[in-house]
């Protein structure tokens, strides 16, 4: 990932980034990842992020190997910056959320660096898999 200049967080009313929180056949459940309470961590993105970035749940990103998986989408500020989606797995620990949620709030993929230690969950899923997610 490129060093990019921390800019502002998108405002009001402005287009905002989309954190894609997978919940389906194995991220979520504890018999894939047992001690780790899923729902509240959905729970904590939504009230963390509310009014900076859009929290959706999604049934599955076929990136079962990885659970949990979060896809940090960039606002479109973020995009034309040249920021891309960001996939990141095993995403299983309140540490990880919280670095999650601090780079959102600076403004996301594009607008902001994100912590180095995110750097250990990036992963670059199939091409299919990030089509379908796009679409």
């Amino acid at each position: 990932m490129s060093r990019r200049a921390k800019k502002a967080a998108p405002g009001v009313g402005a287009a905002r980034p989309t954190v894609t929180v997978c919940r389906g056949c194995c991220c979520g459940t504890p018999a894939k990842v047992p001690r780790l309470d899923h729902e509240a961590q959905l729970t904590d993105l939504r009230t963390q992020l509310a009014g900076v970035a859009m929290v959706r749940r999604t049934d599955c990103l076929d990136a079962c190997e990885r659970a949990n998986v979060i896809v940090i989408q960039p606002s479109a500020e973020g995009r034309k910056a040249g920021g891309r989606p960001v996939w990141l797995g095993h995403v299983n620990d309140p540490g990880a959320a919280a670095d999650i949620t601090a780079w959102v709030r600076n403004g996301g993929p594009g607008l902001a660096e994100p912590p180095d230690i995110l750097d250990l969950y990036t992963f670059s899923p199939s091409r299919r898999v990030r089509h379908e997610l796009e679409d």
